[in-house]
């Protein structure tokens, strides 16, 4: 029984990580789409003064 044990912990392991750096990353890819839409919005009110 403990080669099963050590799979389901290592399998969940994995998946926990996964899910981790999935968060991470989607968080990081929203934050940059925020920084680059404040800039746009900042040129474009540069070009309507």
């Amino acid at each position: 029984m403990a080669p099963i044990n050590w799979l389901i912990l290592f399998f969940f392991f994995f998946s926990m990580y996964y899910l981790i750096m999935n968060f991470l990353y989607f968080n990081f890819i929203k934050n940059k789409k925020i920084l680059n839409s404040n800039k746009k919005m900042m040129k474009n009110y540069n070009k309507f003064i």
